[in-house]
């Protein structure tokens, strides 16, 4: 259990550190280029990667963090069980990473809707996320903008590597603008893709695994 909470913690500390300064330091939807290619861009994100979400509203928020939670236990208990039977690094060290990303989105989810005044809501009568303006506040004295496990993730790395225009003549894609890489993440989301291609390029030196 100690392992498992020494390897972990750093990578939320990093992951936390960097939400809640993006929150309290830039506006929605705004953001500074650190080179043409890369940017920090601040955005919420109410559903899962790419804003895909499992139902409409809050009742979809709350069914997402409910099967974030679902999926962070089951992770620990296959960590644990693995650590416990001195399992291949190879296994551990990505699942770590998983898992660690996986805890990171989960408090966004379940905290940042108390912890911040400001965020991303749903209203009810035009069935839409609503964003607002200006710096959001850290531990507001009235309270925060959402109830429990109502929060939105914080997103913040673009990747603007190219953006180019595809001429109006060319077949089934012409006349729009083709953007690599469009998707805003942040750095749970970095973490959880690298235990994921560790996973990968390691498949053959893990054997003989089982889920429980």
């Amino acid at each position: 259990m100690k392992k498992i909470f020494l390897s972990i913690f750093p990578i939320l500390l990093i992951d936390q550190i960097l939400k809640i300064y993006i929150k309290t330091h830039f506006e929605l939807g705004k953001g500074v280029p650190i080179f043409s290619f890369f940017w920090i861009f601040f955005v919420e994100n109410p559903g899962m990667a790419y804003g895909i979400s499992i139902a409409p509203g809050y009742f979809g928020k709350i069914l997402l963090s409910f099967f974030r939670f679902i999926v962070v236990l089951f992770i620990f208990f296959f960590l644990y069980k693995n650590i416990k039977k001195k399992s291949s690094n190879y296994l551990i060290i990505p699942t770590i990473f998983i898992l660690s990303g996986a805890i990171g989105n989960l408090l966004d989810s379940f905290l940042y809707g108390l912890l911040f005044d400001t965020g991303t809501i749903y209203n009810q009568e035009s069935h839409k996320w609503i964003s607002y303006s200006g710096i959001s506040n850290l531990f507001p004295w009235n309270g925060g903008y959402a109830s429990f496990m109502k929060g939105c993730v914080v997103d913040m790395f673009y990747f603007p590597i190219f953006d180019i225009y595809i001429p109006y003549w060319t077949p089934f894609f012409g006349g729009y603008n083709f953007k690599f890489f469009k998707p805003v993440f942040n750095f749970s989301d970095f973490i959880i893709s690298i235990g994921i291609i560790l996973l990968l390029i390691f498949k053959k030196k893990i054997k003989h695994v089982k889920i429980f």
